[in-house]
């Protein structure tokens, strides 16, 4: 197996962190996910000795940023309106100067939106699944046909499996619409890949081993996520210079989205041909009990309060890792 070498944390009192919000919850789909992640890196960070305290959505970030309460924000919020990976609460964060973990305005808004990320990667010539843009009351029909069954319909700009159908055959495309257009933003139907799910974690500028996600149902939904036990979870999905090719991949990936810090790489491989697709980029990943980073980072010998101090250190720009 790879073997992962990271230097020793550059900071080792806790105190030098000061002040530590720990952004969580919010109004999102994903809030509840969040709260839950938001949980698990508190009671890390004050196991830690760091001075953590939970702060729920972003009105009440922006109370405490005019209050100077705070030094800096550990953002665990999930998703867009109201969730902390769109870019606005990085907009609120930078205009007070608080440092902040995982990526920034760009990054952050760019990552959320797949329609534009996908754009952003064929530009540099990064493979992802064919797609088009449905724009709401488009002929759903017509458009699986110019992709070819099997597709996946989703909305743009969630997470979390959240809206998302696989659709095998036409008689479900609109009933898929359906579930998809509940969710605000423009619709995205996709070439489904057959073949093995992966995920990429990345601290710094180094990516950690895949983990090839293998569900009991037909694919990773939101209860195999965040409910179910019995979803398997290999570390690492690959082996020798298919590790390597992945992690290549994931790492130019999230450059090439402007993204920073730490976050998650989703990528479908290919069954028939082998072939690596990239899906989309996380940019405040779940910290949860069937979260992907932690298993991930475990498997390069972090363990959780460490991964999460680590990533705290990212808010410190004298620190540097990889």
């Amino acid at each position: 197996m790879k073997a992962y070498s990271f230097p020793p944390p550059r900071i080792t009192d806790p105190q030098a962190f000061g002040r530590v919000a720990v952004l969580l919850g919010g109004t999102s789909s994903e809030a509840e996910v969040s709260r839950d992640s938001g949980r698990n890196v508190l009671e890390a960070l004050r196991a830690r000795g760091i001075d953590a305290t939970a702060v729920d959505g972003i009105p009440a970030l922006a109370e405490a940023l005019v209050q100077r309460r705070f030094d800096r924000v550990f953002n665990i919020l999930h998703g867009q309106k109201g969730g902390g990976e769109d870019g606005v609460v990085q907009g609120l964060m930078e205009a007070f100067g608080t440092p902040y973990t995982g990526s920034d305005v760009l990054g952050s808004a760019l990552s959320m939106d797949k329609i534009r990320t996908k754009q952003v990667w064929l530009s540099m010539g990064l493979p992802t699944p064919r797609y088009l843009r449905l724009q709401r009351g488009a002929d759903v029909h017509a458009g699986a046909r110019e992709l070819g069954l099997p597709v996946i319909v989703k909305p743009s700009c969630e997470g979390s499996s959240v809206g998302v159908t696989r659709v095998h055959g036409e008689a479900d495309l609109d009933a898929a619409l359906a579930l998809a257009a509940r969710y605000e933003g423009e619709l995205l139907m996709e070439q489904l890949i057959e073949g093995d799910e992966l995920t990429v974690a990345i601290l710094g500028d180094v990516a950690l081993p895949s983990i090839r996600i293998v569900p009991k149902g037909q694919w990773y939904d939101y209860h195999a996520k965040y409910v179910a036990d019995d979803t398997q979870y290999l570390c690492p999905g690959l082996e020798g210079v298919d590790e390597d090719e992945i992690g290549r991949l994931a790492l130019a990936a999230f450059r090439a989205a402007g993204c920073r810090g730490w976050g998650r790489v989703d990528v479908m491989r290919d069954r028939a041909t082998g072939a690596f697709h990239l899906l989309e980029v996380n940019t405040a990943p779940g910290m949860t009990s069937h979260s992907l980073v932690p298993k991930s980072a475990a498997q390069a010998g972090i363990d959780f309060q460490h991964l999460c101090w680590r990533i705290l250190e990212t808010t410190l720009p004298e620190v540097r890792h990889g």
